[in-house]
């Protein structure tokens, strides 16, 4: 069976009084989606809220295969980090939650 498809999970816990600069960086038009379509192969980002709890998201980043995220990763590295730096203080905590290929 092929693959189709390629994504990339992320859990944020959002400093409460950060909660609207986090969604303007990691939404449907944010900075990290703008950085990302400089790039050949990237589809489109999620941004989802949990409805428990207010201040933990979940990004979910697609890309048509996973050569394109790697090819993006080293070409963009520099402005990757950077823009990982800024938007450090947005959380209290952040982790991949991995990376999964279709079927």
């Amino acid at each position: 069976m092929a693959t189709t498809g390629f994504a990339t999970l992320w859990e944020f816990a959002v400093k409460a009084s950060r909660r609207e600069e986090f969604e303007s960086h990691y939404g449907p038009d944010g900075s990290w989606v703008r950085l990302f379509r400089k790039a050949p192969g990237y589809v489109a980002t999620d941004l989802l809220n949990d409805r428990d709890n207010p201040l933990r998201y979940v990004t979910i980043d697609r890309w048509s295969s996973v050569e394109h995220w790697r090819e993006f990763r080293q070409r963009h590295a520099q402005e990757y980090e950077a823009l990982d730096r800024e938007c450090e203080g947005l959380t209290t905590h952040e982790a991949p939650l991995g990376e999964y290929s279709g079927r």
